[in-house]
Formats: C-alpha cells, structure tokens, sequence
C-alpha cells in the first residue's frame, strides 16, 4: 500500500534493530533525500557517541552527514533553525525520556523528525525512550544485521567485553550481532543482570 505523506506536515520516523543493521546509514539515505529536495535539515547526535567523529553522523561502511553534538534532548530544541523541515537524531537511545517529548513538540511544529537507535539493549531488554518512541512514531523501520554466528537474520546485540553498565559506547571489538537463538546473554563475562538493577545502574 502506498503511504501519501502531506509535505508540509509534521511527524515522527523510527528506524531500530540491533548493531550493524544499518540504521545510522538509513538515517543518512533519508536525510540526504530531503536534502535532495531542497529541504533544510539538521541532524543531532549524543555527545558520548564519538567513535568515528565528533561533528558527523557516520555509519560503519562510512556514510556521513554533518551534525551537531548535545547532551540532553531539549538541547536539540534550542539548535533547531526555524527554517528547518527535517531533523535527524542518531543513537536515540543514548538519550533520556524527555527526547519523546522534545520530538512531540517538533513534529507538532510541522517538522519531519527521523530517529535512529537501538531498540533493544544487549541483553534483549527495551532499551528506552525507545519503545515509547516507537509507540508515538507514525512510522517504523526494523532492520535487520546477519547473525555472526549461524548466519541469520540478526536482531539482537551480543556483547563481548566484560562491564556491568548498560551504555557502553563501542563497535565490533564490543558487540556483534546475533539472531533470537544465538544471542545468550549468559555469554557475556558479567553474566545475567536483571532489569531493574541495570535500570538502576543508568539512571544513577
């Protein structure tokens, strides 16, 4: 079925899945499109996220656009040029709970808002604001990476460090992905950490 977007509404775009499934390089793709159609765009990234650059939104293959660092979502608010249609937020689920609300209000405003993050964390828990995000989006992309271990399709993130922290900013020498069957959280030198106390452990 084909999808009618008005051009000059606002709404919210969530691209998720697990490590190397090429949601940053999604991001990128729709982001230069807009740009293609002569449409303003700003894109935001976490500040902690600074594998590859400090001042671009890179995928793993390379693909890049230019980006502005914060550290908390309303920040975003305040960068947002009023003559811009389209925003572009990677790593969404380095933020806090209140980035939901930050993208509420740009969408309200008439702004195409396009996430990307990790919807589930390395133990296969939801890995917030993402699920409410996904909740409020009007559209969702979940993609897919290839099991390092049986070949499959991947939507789950192995981690391969020993660390007790649920936000652990890496790439492959950290993680690889793994399918529903090879993904064991007991495989990780930490062992099993329940939900709550990794909860505990984030927001501390």
């Amino acid at each position: 079925m084909m999808t009618v977007i008005p051009r000059h509404a606002g709404w919210i775009e969530v691209v998720c899945g697990s490590m190397f499934s090429g949601k940053t390089e999604e991001l990128i793709r729709r982001l230069k499109r807009a740009q293609i159609g002569r449409l303003k765009v700003q894109c935001f990234k976490p500040v902690i996220d600074d594998r590859y650059s400090k001042d671009h939104v890179m995928s793993h293959d390379s693909s890049r656009i230019l980006s502005l660092p914060v550290d908390k979502p309303w920040q975003i608010l305040e960068k947002v040029d009023d003559n811009t249609r389209v925003v572009g937020i990677d790593e969404a689920q380095f933020f806090d709970e209140s980035l939901v609300e930050v993208c509420q209000k740009l969408a309200n405003r008439g702004v195409r808002v396009i996430l990307a993050g990790l919807d589930m964390d390395y133990r296969g828990m939801p890995f917030e604001p993402m699920p409410r995000l996904l909740a409020v989006a009007e559209y969702v992309t979940k993609l897919s990476a290839i099991c390092l271990s049986c070949g499959g399709p991947a939507s789950r993130t192995q981690r391969l460090i020993t660390s007790a922290e649920r936000i652990e900013v890496g790439s492959k020498e950290m993680y690889e992905a793994r399918c529903r069957f090879c993904h064991d959280v007991n495989d990780t030198p930490q062992g099993v950490l329940n939900f709550d106390s990794a909860k505990s452990t984030q927001e501390s």
